[in-house]
């Protein structure tokens, strides 16, 4: 008898969780562990996408090889750690050999749909190795290729869902085999309307899960990453950071635009969108417990949060002319726009604007946001000021455009750092402030012991 599963989970598995065959072993025992878990979406390995994001770029040959041999290893450190080893060896082997090739036309044609298509390699791979490593443990496991589902649009290197084919497309193709299977897919990775290989940007394997979840009405979303779950900063910076064991959609979303990154920052629009709870936990260790992102939470604090966003430029735009700031900040912002230019922060004067602009989302890791031609176009209509290594350092909280006393509290102890721009009221959950790149950690550290730690 078939059974049903109305409130099944889809569990996501990060690099690390993946990462070799004992992490594949552990991610293993927690599918298992839960007969609601249905649908396994994974990342590449760790480290393999950036091995294939500088193939994809155009090495010389001698650089190939290395990396290639690089991409072997990993992959048969996992396969010889296999009962069977020669089920997947073949399969394998055969995009090995297609990485290859197509790092050899990246060499001398390098394109943004060849990097997507060789970048989608490191997601297929685990895949289909994890599929194996649970039929090996007596699973009823099979593989899927998620672009068969993830329609997208042609951006290469952070391409857009389109979510009602997706929705239609999933009902049909993977629903049915729900029933019958625990179903193993790639997150990151999609197909535009040509059929060619598109991926979501980097991180973009969350936003997979919380799409398929939206798409099939899950019961939940499982995040599976190397912490155990969100916390009010980074701990690497912050040690006495401390993990928030619920917290809302809406403060979760902030932080994770803003630069954390335990989440990509789509990845709770879907989840929104239906009402899905998504958890957050660490493979390497169940027992900690972890992070539930719902709806609402009980007594909301204050203050949240300190994320950080890095590699960010400040782009000045100053009016060479006396024209009504109207006229001016309307010109600027139709260009900008035809330039498929987001800037999630901006300020103005009366013939000034002042944008934040960031690179972080890219397949690529560069920044393509400010192109020659948008800085000559620019440069015609303008006077154009541009500054690189800049970091975001955004205060996650709620209601703090109705509180008194933010500033005092927040920049108190931001006074020995040159603070280039601020951003707040637009939301009442944020307040952003940029300031050079090597600054960032030591004000996450002064905010961080003054509002979480005294």
């Amino acid at each position: 008898m078939t059974r049903i599963y109305p409130h099944f989970i889809v569990a996501k598995f990060g690099g690390t969780s993946v990462a070799d065959f004992d992490a594949m072993n552990r991610s293993a025992s927690i599918v298992l562990a839960d007969p609601n878990v249905r649908l396994v979406v994974l990342s590449a390995s760790a480290g393999v996408t950036n091995l294939l994001v500088e193939l994809s770029e155009g090495l010389e040959s001698r650089q190939q090889l290395d990396k290639l041999e690089t991409l072997r290893t990993i992959q048969y450190n996992i396969i010889s750690r296999l009962k069977q080893p020669t089920v997947i060896s073949k399969e394998i082997d055969n995009l090995l050999d297609n990485i290859g090739h197509l790092a050899q036309t990246a060499a001398t044609s390098p394109s943004a749909a060849l990097s997507d298509e060789l970048v989608s390699h490191g997601e297929l791979m685990s895949s289909l190795l994890f599929t194996e490593v649970l039929r090996e443990r007596e699973a009823e496991a099979s593989w899927f290729d998620a672009r068969s589902v993830i329609r997208t649009d042609d951006t290469y290197g952070c391409a857009a869902p389109d979510i009602d084919a997706l929705a239609t497309l999933a009902e049909t193709h993977l629903r049915p085999r729900l029933e019958q299977a625990i179903m193993i897919t790639q997150g990151f990775i999609g197909r535009d309307a040509q059929g060619h290989t598109t991926t979501l940007g980097r991180g973009g394997s969350d936003y997979t899960a919380s799409l398929l979840g939206e798409a099939l009405n899950a019961g939940r979303v499982d995040i599976w990453t190397d912490v155990a779950g969100i916390y009010t900063t980074d701990p690497r910076i912050a040690p006495n950071a401390k993990r928030i064991d619920r917290i809302s959609f809406s403060e979760a979303s902030d932080m994770a635009a803003y630069g954390a990154k335990v989440l990509h920052p789509a990845t709770l629009l879907p989840a929104m969108r239906k009402n899905i709870p998504v958890f957050v936990g660490s493979s390497k260790n169940t027992a900690a417990g972890g992070t539930l992102v719902c709806s609402t939470t009980e007594n909301p604090p204050r203050y949240r949060a300190v994320a950080v966003r890095r590699k960010q430029t400040l782009l000045r735009l100053h009016s060479l002319d006396a024209q009504p700031s109207c006229h001016f900040l309307a010109q600027m912002f139709a260009l900008l726009a035809r330039h498929s230019v987001a800037a999630d922060l901006v300020t103005t004067s009366e013939n000034s604007i002042a944008l934040a602009l960031d690179s972080t989302h890219a397949t690529s890791g560069e920044d393509h946001t400010l192109t020659t031609s948008l800085f000559t176009e620019l440069s015609s209509h303008c006077r154009v000021e541009v500054e690189t290594g800049l970091a975001l350092v955004t205060l996650v909280g709620n209601q703090l455009t109705q509180a008194s006393g933010v500033f005092k509290d927040v920049f108190a102890w931001l006074e020995e750092h040159a603070v280039r721009m601020v951003c707040h009221g637009a939301s009442s959950n944020n307040l952003c402030f940029l300031l050079p790149a090597d600054e960032a950690d030591s004000a996450i550290k002064a905010l961080h012991l003054q509002l979480f730690e005294s």
